[in-house]
C-alpha cells in the first residue's frame, strides 16, 4: 500500500466537468494498492495518516496532526503509484492490485480513516478519469508505504 500524502490549502476532484469533492486546509491522499496488499495494512496506515505531525506550530516546526488541526482529508484512488518505468518507454502497472480488489480496499481504507477520528473525509471516484486540483501547502509531500 502506498499513500502519497500532500498537505494542502485546498484540493478538489472533478469528473466529466462535474465537481465531485473538494476540501479546504488539510491533506490530499493519493492511494494505491499493490498485488500483495491486504486488509491488515489499512488500520495502521489510517492511524499513521491521522497522527502524522505535518502541520506547523508558531515556530514553523511540524508539531500538529490533521486530527489536532481539524483539517479535512481528500482520498483519491491512484493505481499509477505502482507503475514502474525500468523497461521501455511505457509504464508497467502489473504490480498494481486488480481493480475489483483495490476498490474494496479503497472503500475500507476510507472507513478506517473515520475510525481513527477523521470525520471529514471526501473521496475521488474509483475507476474514473479524474482531474485533481490542489494548492500544496509548503510544499509538503510524503510517500507512506506499508
Amino acid at each position: 500500500m502506498k499513500v502519497l500524502l500532500q498537505r494542502v490549502q485546498s484540493a478538489s476532484v472533478t469528473v466529466d466537468e462535474e465537481l465531485i469533492s473538494n476540501i479546504t486546509a488539510g491533506l490530499l491522499l493519493l492511494v494505491g494498492f499493490g498485488s500483495d496488499d491486504d486488509e491488515s495494512m489499512l488500520q495502521p496506515m489510517a492511524d499513521k495518516v491521522a497522527n502524522l505531525r505535518v502541520f506547523a506550530d508558531q515556530a514553523g516546526h511540524f508539531h500538529y496532526s490533521v486530527l489536532q488541526t481539524g483539517g479535512q482529508v481528500l482520498v483519491v484512488p491512484q493505481f499509477t503509484l505502482y507503475g514502474t518505468t525500468g523497461n521501455g518507454r511505457r509504464p508497467d502497472f502489473s504490480a498494481a492490485m486488480s481493480p475489483g480488489r483495490a476498490h474494496a480496499l479503497f472503500d475500507r481504507f476510507v472507513a478506517a480513516l473515520g475510525t481513527v477520528g477523521i470525520c471529514d473525509v471526501a473521496t475521488g471516484r474509483f475507476g474514473a478519469l479524474m482531474q485533481v486540483r490542489l494548492v500544496n501547502d509548503g510544499p509538503v509531500t510524503l510517500m507512506l508505504e506499508k
